[in-house]
């Protein structure tokens, strides 16, 4: 007999975890959260999982609360006899600490990736690393799917003309030279120098952008430092507009601030983080039916590389896409 598949999500990921559960024709699983008066709780399954496979929805963004919550279920699942638990963790937080570049730190995402194993995962299932190699941080299967299967079927919707892509950093040369080669689109890339973190000293374009329509790309967008100095410089090189496309909405400290006062007209961003606050410059695409479509492959055993396709969601209606903040 085939296990039951059942699905189920932390307080973190939520909304995200409906649109999941929608687009794969279930209902979430009632979970409860006993808090105690000192900050600590208890998540709860207020149903029976065994034998079933079961997927936990959670990002891992801060605070460290959400990590923890996250390994509690999958204790939980584990202890009540799951078959399978997999976690489907849309935003990998601690994945900025994947290297030791400096004496006597830690390389945090390791750490994570130990403690998910540790407390009994059986697969992990992402969107976007900020480092690819964190995959070989795991023993176990990890599926990294990219938001460029929304992202550019977006951008090809939205049909800019004379359009440019570029990456705020030499970092994300690669990203941002996926997206130019398949819009047929210009590339300039950011040099950045940066003392310490979350602050940059200055920064340079390379690349003609004059009277462009520019769309600047990331995984990330943190505090926006670095994304606004990229958009100013981009603008007083003479482009004609300036957009930025980000995977995951940190938005930390005075990330909306800079924004606000920022030369962006747009910043397009996936619900793999709720946003803090709405705003008008921000749109939020919606990742409910990648990440359905990958539980219906690893449910299915079946292949997923067509989610590698950039052509495989083309056929998404707009409507689909956006999500009303």
């Amino acid at each position: 007999m085939e296990p039951t598949i059942k699905i189920a999500c932390g307080r973190a990921s939520r909304k995200l975890a409906e649109l999941i559960a929608k687009s794969y024709h279930q209902e979430l699983v009632q979970t409860e959260v006993c808090v105690y008066s000192d900050g600590e709780f208890q998540p709860a399954f207020c149903e029976n999982l065994r034998g079933c496979d079961v997927f936990l929805v959670q990002s891992t963004i801060p605070p460290a609360d959400n990590l923890m919550e996250l390994l509690y279920m999958i204790d939980g699942a584990r202890r009540a006899s799951a078959h399978k638990i997999i976690a489907v963790i849309p935003y990998f937080g601690m994945a900025r600490q994947d290297r030791k570049d400096k004496p006597r730190i830690p390389i945090g995402a390791k750490l994570v990736a130990n403690l998910l194993t540790a407390a009994g995962v059986d697969r992990i299932i992402t969107m976007d690393l900020h480092a690819d190699q964190i995959q070989g941080f795991f023993d176990i299967p990890v599926d990294n799917i990219y938001a460029s299967r929304i992202f550019l079927p977006y951008l090809k919707k939205r049909n800019f003309e004379n359009l440019c892509i570029a990456s705020p950093d030499t970092g994300g040369t690669r990203r941002a030279a996926s997206y130019a080669k398949y819009l047929d689109a210009d590339l300039a890339i950011g040099y950045k120098q940066r003392p310490r973190p979350n602050e940059i000293a200055n920064l340079q374009i390379i690349g003609d952008v004059k009277d462009k329509n520019v769309v600047i790309v990331d995984d990330m967008v943190d505090t926006a430092g670095t994304l606004c100095k990229a958009a100013k410089a981009i603008k007083e090189a003479g482009a004609k507009s300036v957009r930025a496309m980000c995977v995951h909405a940190v938005l930390s400290g005075n990330a909306y601030d800079n924004l606000a006062n920022s030369v962006l007209e747009e910043l397009i961003v996936t619900d793999t983080i709720p946003l803090k606050k709405p705003s008008d410059r921000i749109t939020v695409l919606s990742t409910g039916k990648l990440f359905a479509a990958v539980i219906e492959g690893v449910v299915n055993n079946s292949s997923i590389s067509n989610l590698f396709n950039y052509d495989h969601f083309k056929d998404i209606a707009m409507d689909d896409m956006l999500i009303e903040e």
